[in-house]
């Protein structure tokens, strides 16, 4: 049997043919003088490689790159990047098979893409719901509905400083994590490699037992108050009844199938309730199998893709993680997770994060390069569609319906973190104004042109109108520039 070469996201149990497969495991330091990641996502794979490499028949290569390493007949399974698939398509004696780590195969994904004008979660949600037999009743969906949003998006418990749920278990570091941080200093000392972010005891798991204890304690004690709240965030809480899994399924630590299949058994046993089992399997069988084969289906130059003419590069208060800069409640605290922690939410990344970069009109490339960078479960397959289609709307809709902009009246509504801002979200203009309201007007004036076809744009584009303060709020925001808020 050849020796099987695992990629650092591919190291759980299932990108293996047996057990007892030799495999071949490569750190290269070259991966890290590329970019700038965050300290702890670079201690996270290197953490998560090293506590692969005790296990049985693992060969660890340390080497400048992959090529170095590759020195005998290999398999491996298709990468998740274009670079990686070229690197392997070039090298003698690697043979490459399908993908694995994802729950639609690529055949079926292209087979129901074939022909269709745009390309929604919904659609493909639905089919890979039928195809996989996941939440089914025959052929009807659990409970009569297929979509339980509705449900899932009420704001934060009134009053509530944090969930009433249990922190998921903590991470015990070991002599490997010890080694891993003392060599990422000696990096920086000696080597000119540079990181973003704070450094950090390790938050996310990086063997395949953790990541199993995670995922247990998860289906047992927070899914069943994930639904409701998803979509809401608390200053407080920045974890709310979040699995916090997307780092080790990302990492290959988890079967995404698994999760799916334990998530469903706990609402079969009638432990967790439909709406936050749903949610959840949304999240897993629909939206991360769509941005996967999204990346391979588009073509290699979407992640070029900026419809809306977006120029500016990112400041370097953003790019820095700054957040002690920024005055606005949400966008500070926000961005402060980021660099504690190298993760937040879906809905701070979106509505916090990405809102505010595609108002200001930041180049969308620069944008989901950060994102890849200074987040720990971020890669580039993760990024390019999240970031480019649905965050940025560079794309003009080719996988989105809208573009996600939203002033302060959402963030007020889904959050507790207006109260105490130095911003009004209602105020428009003057030294009030929120940067998130003005911000959001003035999106909607610089792009009305762009947006006048899109009907879910229509009352928003009307209400413009009505604006009487709009040329002061424009020249206000276009002087702003690229000052922290």
């Amino acid at each position: 049997m050849r020796r099987r070469w695992l990629f650092a996201d591919q190291l759980g149990p299932h990108f293996l043919d047996a057990p007892d497969q030799p495999v071949l495991l490569v750190e290269s330091k070259a991966v890290f003088r590329r970019r700038a990641f965050h300290r702890q996502k670079a201690h996270l794979v290197l953490s998560a490689l090293r506590h692969r490499a005790r296990e049985g028949n693992v060969r660890l290569a340390r080497a400048e790159t992959y090529t170095q390493a590759a020195g005998e007949p290999l398999t491996v399974c298709h990468p998740t990047s274009r670079a990686a698939r070229g690197l392997i398509r070039r090298l003698p004696d690697v043979e490459m098979l399908p993908p694995r780590g994802f729950i639609t195969a690529p055949p079926d994904f292209v087979a129901w893409a074939h022909g269709r004008d745009h390309l929604r979660l919904e659609d493909f949600y639905r089919y890979a719901r039928e195809r996989h037999d996941i939440l089914m009743d025959g052929a009807e969906p659990a409970g009569g509905r297929w979509n339980l949003d509705a449900d899932n998006r009420e704001p934060p418990p009134r009053g509530a400083a944090r969930l009433d749920v249990p922190p998921p278990p903590a991470i015990v570091e070991d002599e490997i994590d010890e080694q891993v941080r003392a060599d990422l200093d000696k990096w920086e000392r000696e080597d000119g490699i540079t990181f973003v972010g704070n450094d950090g005891p390790r938050l996310f798991p990086a063997t395949r037992e953790e990541a199993l204890a995670r995922l247990r304690h998860f289906v047992t004690h927070r899914l069943p108050a994930f639904g409701p709240h998803e979509d809401a965030m608390l200053a407080g809480d920045p974890l709310m009844a979040h699995s916090m899994l997307s780092p080790a399924i990302n990492l290959g630590l988890l079967d995404p199938l698994e999760v799916v299949e334990r998530v469903e058994k706990a609402y079969r046993e009638g432990s967790v309730p439909l709406s936050s089992a749903e949610g959840f399997i949304r999240q897993i069988l629909g939206w991360r199998d769509f941005i996967w084969h999204l990346y391979w289906y588009f073509e290699p130059g979407y992640r070029a893709e900026n419809e809306l003419g977006a120029r500016r590069e990112l400041p370097a208060w953003f790019a820095a993680l700054d957040a002690d800069a920024v005055g606005a409640r949400c966008l500070s605290d926000v961005l402060a997770g980021v660099r504690d922690r190298g993760w937040m939410h879906h809905i701070p990344r979106l509505m916090v994060l990405g809102n505010y970069a595609m108002q200001r009109g930041w180049r969308p490339g620069a944008v989901a390069d950060w994102f890849h960078r200074s987040f720990v479960d971020g890669y580039e397959w993760v990024m390019t569609a999240n970031v480019i289609g649905m965050s940025q709307y560079a794309d003009a809709g080719r996988m989105s319906t809208k573009p996600y902009a939203a002033g302060g009246a959402y963030i007020n509504r889904m959050s507790d973190y207006c109260p105490g801002c130095r911003y009004d979200p209602k105020a428009r203009t003057g030294e009030s104004a929120c940067p998130y309201t003005a911000g959001y007007w003035s999106f909607l004036a610089r792009h009305e042109q762009a947006l006048a076809g899109n009907h879910r744009m229509r009352r928003p584009l009307q209400g413009l109108h009505r604006l009487a303060d709009l040329d002061a709020l424009v020249e206000q925001e276009r002087a702003r520039g690229s000052r922290a808020p």
